[in-house]
């Protein structure tokens, strides 16, 4: 399994504006059929000029992460860079699961 994990660091002049419209943004994302689910998370650090996220998108495969780079993530990405660009920066990483575990508390 792959997650595509997208972070960001975003001036906290505009981290309200910016959340609405990730709210948005991740559903589109979403709606091209290549993840089954995102998670949208802060990162925990003390930075006064700047907010940190990440969103992390489990992805159905490889292939269909190779799909979402071929058919998908151009056209996805430019809106946030026309709105944000001069106001956030955003890097891009592939996770690959090795395995997962839980804690079942009955």
């Amino acid at each position: 399994m792959i997650i595509y994990n997208v972070t960001v660091n975003v001036d906290k002049t505009i981290t309200k504006e910016w959340l609405v419209w990730i709210k948005e943004h991740i559903p589109e994302v979403l709606s091209t059929g290549k993840f089954k689910e995102a998670k949208l998370t802060k990162v925990l650090v003390n930075d006064d000029e700047a907010d940190t996220f990440s969103i992390q998108y489990r992805a159905h495969s490889r292939e269909a992460l190779d799909a979402y780079y071929a058919e998908d993530a151009e056209r996805l990405r430019s809106e946030g860079i026309k709105r944000f660009a001069d106001k956030s920066l955003a890097f891009r990483t592939e996770l690959e699961i090795i395995d997962e575990y839980s804690v079942n508390f009955n």
